[in-house]
């Protein structure tokens, strides 16, 4: 067996492989570049609505979370559909399971920033 990569070479190579993913999933799933818009807008007032430091993370965590749960999902999806483009129910359950966990990803940013946000301007 060829030994793999280490070191620096190995982080270099998985960033790279990091980045490819990313791209693919802004090129070809429209819910990624909808969640990435939601992110780009929510990042930057997350600074105006923060009180402290502990708020920003908690405004902050839920933006990255949905993105790494939507890309997880993107996965699933590709898998699923590479597998067969047949109907089953176990593919439909996978691909509305992943769905689910997007939702529940969302629900969070919700749960994070309407509290905070609530506070910080009916205080």
């Amino acid at each position: 067996m060829k030994p793999g990569k280490t070191g620096m070479a190995r982080l270099i190579k998985a960033t790279t492989y990091s980045w490819k993913g990313i791209r693919a999933a802004f090129r070809h799933e429209a819910a990624f570049r909808q969640e990435l818009l939601l992110v780009l807008v929510l990042f930057p007032a997350s600074f105006w609505v923060a009180r402290s430091m502990i708020e920003w993370v908690l405004l902050v965590v839920p933006l990255l979370l949905v993105l790494v749960v939507e890309l997880l999902n993107s996965a699933i999806e590709s898998v699923v559909d590479r597998i067969s483009d047949q109907a089953h129910i176990l593919s439909g359950q996978a691909k509305d399971m992943g769905s689910a966990a997007v939702l529940f990803s969302l629900l969070i940013i919700v749960a994070a920033w309407a509290p905070i946000t609530w506070t910080r301007f009916h205080a």
